[in-house]
């Protein structure tokens, strides 16, 4: 058992923006990125955080974080969308 959390995402462009996102956004964390070549899992410990500004500027285009979901194979931990930012965390530590 651990406190990983992130994202499960389809290769592909929006996972590549993600995966930068999250490395921008959670400066204090470790963002681990495991390629399993039809999907990428990134992750972290107890919480990450991604906004919808820093994806936007990562694929150089408007963004709406609904759009995330097509490509989210699955997540780590609880999930918070909300229009500006997406959340993974745990409500409970292990």
């Amino acid at each position: 058992m651990n406190n990983n959390v992130g994202p499960v995402m389809r290769q592909g462009e929006l996972a590549q923006a993600v995966i930068e996102a999250a490395e921008i956004d959670n400066p204090d964390k470790v963002i681990t990125v495991e390629d399993k070549v039809a999907y990428i899992r990134i992750q972290t410990t107890d919480e990450m955080l991604i906004k919808r500004q820093t994806i936007e500027e990562m694929l150089g285009r408007p963004f709406s974080m609904s759009e995330i979901e097509i490509d989210l194979s699955s997540f780590a931990g609880r999930i918070d969308t909300q229009v500006e930012y997406i959340r993974f965390y745990h409500a409970k530590h292990l």
